[in-house]
């Protein structure tokens, strides 16, 4: 991202920028940073079904395991093996 001048913007610059648009748009957080952007990007292509390899990807993650934590952090019950488990065993198959 760059600044009104060319310039590229730190990380200062983007976080600022971002409370800017957020409060313009009535966003009231009281964490607002960049990376929630990429946290949402992220769970939100894994919560549509896209495999965990594209997201990577896209996300531009260089170890498949960083990818992996934001899958984590859905908590996601349905997809814990646990809970396959259970519901292979209670359909009676």
């Amino acid at each position: 991202m760059r600044n009104t001048l060319g310039v590229r913007m730190d990380r200062h610059a983007a976080t600022r920028r971002l409370k800017h648009l957020a409060h313009a748009a009535g966003i009231r957080m009281p964490r607002m940073h960049p990376h929630i952007l990429r946290r949402t990007f992220v769970t939100t292509m894994l919560d549509a079904g896209v495999s965990l390899r594209d997201v990577q990807i896209a996300a531009r993650h260089a170890d498949p395991r960083t990818t992996m934590r934001y899958d984590r952090a859905r908590k996601n019950l349905d997809r814990h093996p646990n809970y396959i488990l259970a519901a292979y065993m209670a359909s009676g198959t």
